[in-house]
């Protein structure tokens, strides 16, 4: 019975809604969500680049980070975009497993990203007289080309055992982009394997970043507490804040995707909390990196002011 089943050739994105005037709203805002998301991490790493005062570990793992982001949300929103205006919303195997291919690579990336800058901040308000010593621009190099390294080390496992597996049946995904647990639905073989493996390297992934970044904060906190002014406290607070928020952002929201009992995973509710790492994270990292940061804002004073005074 198994060998007469038609296997899937193609995959249909069912997306947020087929309703056409909400389609139409969807569009304009997710249009609108990644023309900010291109401006704001663009902008970003234009400052980084044109203010020398902001040549130090710390904006470069975040210029990095905002490098990341671009090229993350480019592999949801234009699919998203193209979706909305679309009544054929077909998707081959090759498109699928190449949306999950950078869509897995660019998260496992962040994850190892966020991880290191977590040990950036240890050693910058741990060993601030050592800092750029301890953390010299080829060491941040290669922690960045690392962390890509790494992530999609890790999504060349997930194509290869995802893509084992046959799909048969319905070809209807209940989302709006290629991704594991809908696929997983569809599968016609036993996937009993393919989890547990997924599970370990999930698992082990999750442990090396979370260690790293429990370990760094647990040093950071150790030394605030030591800092006798309430100033010094508050200034090494605020440059651990944002980071905090991202990273609170990006884990709980996968972590809340991946580890929810089955009976959980709605299609509505895994596209809402999708979302908060796809398409509100890269957005918002801009913002929560730079709006209570005295550096980004002086450097984009500087540059406004050239550009004013040039006319």
């Amino acid at each position: 019975m198994e060998d007469n089943r038609t296997l899937v050739t193609d995959f249909i994105l069912v997306g947020f809604t087929k309703d056409p005037f909400l389609r139409i709203i969807f569009f304009v805002l997710f249009l609108v969500s990644y023309i900010f998301t291109l401006t704001g991490n663009l902008g970003l790493m234009a400052l980084i680049y044109l203010d020398s005062r902001l040549h130090t570990p710390m904006y470069f793992f975040l210029g990095s980070l905002s490098f990341l982001d671009i090229w993350y949300s480019s592999v949801y929103t234009p699919r998203i975009l193209s979706d909305c205006l679309s009544k054929n919303n077909h998707m081959s195997i090759a498109g699928c497993a190449a949306q999950l291919f950078f869509s897995a690579g660019l998260a496992y990336t962040e994850c190892f990203l966020l991880a290191f800058m977590a040990y950036d901040r240890y050693v910058a308000i741990c060993n601030p007289l050592l800092y750029v010593t301890a953390m010299p621009k080829k060491l941040c190099i290669q922690l960045v080309v690392g962390a890509y390294a790494a992530g999609f080390a890790n999504a060349i496992a997930h194509i290869s055992n995802t893509f084992r597996l046959r799909f048969c049946g319905n070809n209807v995904i209940n989302h709006y982009f290629c991704d594991v647990l809908p696929l997983l639905k569809m599968s016609c073989d036993d996937i009993g394997f393919y989890e547990v493996i997924m599970t370990a390297l999930i698992g082990c992934n999750w442990l090396v970043n979370s260690a790293i970044i429990l370990s760094s904060y647990i040093g950071i906190v150790g030394a605030i507490i030591h800092i006798h002014s309430s100033a010094g406290r508050r200034k090494a607070f605020f440059t651990c804040s944002a980071h905090l928020v991202s990273v609170t952002l990006f884990y709980g929201s996968i972590l809340i995707m991946y580890c929810r009992p089955k009976s959980q995973n709605t299609p509505n509710w895994n596209k809402a909390n999708a979302l908060f790492y796809t398409i509100i994270g890269p957005l918002i990292n801009p913002l929560i990196y730079s709006l209570r940061n005295k550096d980004v804002k002086a450097a984009f004073e500087k540059v406004w002011e050239g550009i004013t005074s040039s006319k």
